[in-house]
């Protein structure tokens, strides 16, 4: 069993959810999702949760689910774009393990994304200014909190999950 977990964090649209499973199949460990293991957990999807509960809310369910992981051993995690925005998130993630950053260009997110509903912070604005101006937004909290980053532009699945096997030495 791996000594540590590999967190992926990234812009929506980076290949987070994608890249887990292929890491998971690839080198035969767990693969969670947190936003999918909050939406199982409360029943209700992401998007839901925000109009219902507000996003402060969902923020908090999202940190109680990475110190949960924070302790466990031996998975791969697909964290929410904003994760890293808490500065407790990116500490329980770093006590945990490695911690990779899927990036991608503004065009590339809006091709992967614009036709997705469940993406509650693009409602009504889903266009590359609005994704590029959110993206630069985060860029730093990315940035500080990644151990590696891994550019998806223009790459399979495939070579961006054998490229982070080779980084973080699995």
């Amino acid at each position: 069993m791996m000594k540590e977990n590999i967190f992926l964090i990234g812009f929506m649209g980076t290949g987070k959810t994608t890249i887990s499973r292929e890491l998971s199949k690839a080198v035969g460990i767990k693969e969670v999702d947190l936003d999918q293991e909050i939406e199982k957990r409360q029943q209700m999807k992401i998007s839901e949760i925000f109009s219902v509960y507000g996003e402060a809310y969902f923020r908090e369910l999202e940190t109680a689910l990475i110190k949960e992981y924070e302790k466990k051993r031996g998975y791969v995690i697909s964290c929410g774009g904003g994760a890293v925005l808490r500065e407790e998130n990116v500490r329980s993630m770093k006590n945990g393990g490695q911690i990779v950053l899927l990036s991608a260009s503004a065009e590339t997110v809006y091709e992967r994304v614009r036709y997705g509903k469940n993406r509650p912070l693009l409602e009504g604005n889903m266009n590359v200014d609005y994704i590029s101006g959110l993206m630069e937004q985060r860029r730093t909290a990315y940035e500080l909190a990644a151990d590696v980053t891994v550019v998806t532009d223009d790459r399979t699945p495939k070579e961006i999950t054998e490229e982070i096997i080779k980084m973080v030495k699995l």
